[in-house]
């Protein structure tokens, strides 16, 4: 029960972060990844008493892909911008 109350605190933790670093679009991408991970923990927690641990892996794998996609685009901002700045990304300017 402890476990599940830790990760709910992980996941706002993680949304407070979120939303309190705008700043630099990598401080943003990892705590977006934070609040995946405590994302994933409940599930498994969840899936863990229902035996069925299928979902998990799915899930899994769907965060790492997403993870790996958010870093190509950081790449690919960096080399067009020079930097990660989020105010800098905007087509606008």
């Amino acid at each position: 029960m402890t476990i599940l109350f830790f990760s709910i605190f992980m996941f706002f933790a993680g949304l407070v972060v979120f939303a309190s670093n705008q700043k630099h679009l990598l401080l943003m991408l990892l705590s977006l990844e934070f609040v995946v991970l405590s994302l994933y923990l409940n599930i498994f927690i969840y899936l863990s008493l229902l035996n069925d641990y299928f979902f998990s892996m799915i899930f899994l794998t769907m965060s790492v892909c997403e993870g790996a996609l958010g870093l190509a685009i950081l790449v690919l901002m960096i080399r067009a911008c020079g930097n990660d700045y989020v105010l800098s990304f905007s087509s606008l300017w």
